[in-house]
């Protein structure tokens, strides 16, 4: 079981980690060793309360499906077991920044005095821009 905060967790088999070949420079072992991982969690079919995959799915990233499926690939290190944990740790972290509910926006008034150098600022600037037009000799 994967552990949220105290109250949320994700259960083991609604993660999937599979093992595939990295990318880029390896030496001789870059083509024999599988040490990058995929991992594959589905949001909608998750335990997780609604009010997380509600929030998940809305997310802009690019690393959700249209499905839904979240795809998380791991290969910043050397050894698989290293890359599982730093994919599951993504995978917390994420559900983690959903875990918070936003904070409503307040509507505010600009005050008086900022209003005031609004229109001072402008009627300055139009007073310039006047300035340029041509003269009666």
């Amino acid at each position: 079981m994967l552990r949220i905060n105290s109250r949320v967790g994700i259960p083991d088999h609604e993660i999937v980690l599979e093992a595939v070949r990295a990318q880029g420079a390896g030496g001789q072992n870059v083509n024999k060793v599988a040490s990058a991982i995929h991992l594959r969690f589905d949001i909608p079919a998750s335990s997780l309360p609604d009010d997380y995959k509600t929030r998940l799915l809305a997310l802009n990233d690019r690393r959700i499906t249209a499905d839904g499926v979240l795809v998380i690939k791991a290969q910043r290190h050397r050894t698989q077991e290293r890359n599982q944990d730093d994919a599951l740790e993504r995978l917390r972290a994420l559900v983690l920044s959903v875990a918070t509910l936003p904070r409503p926006r307040k509507a505010t008034k600009p005050t008086r005095g900022s209003q005031e150098r609004r229109l001072a600022s402008k009627s300055r600037r139009s007073k310039v821009k006047a300035m340029r037009g041509r003269t009666d000799d």
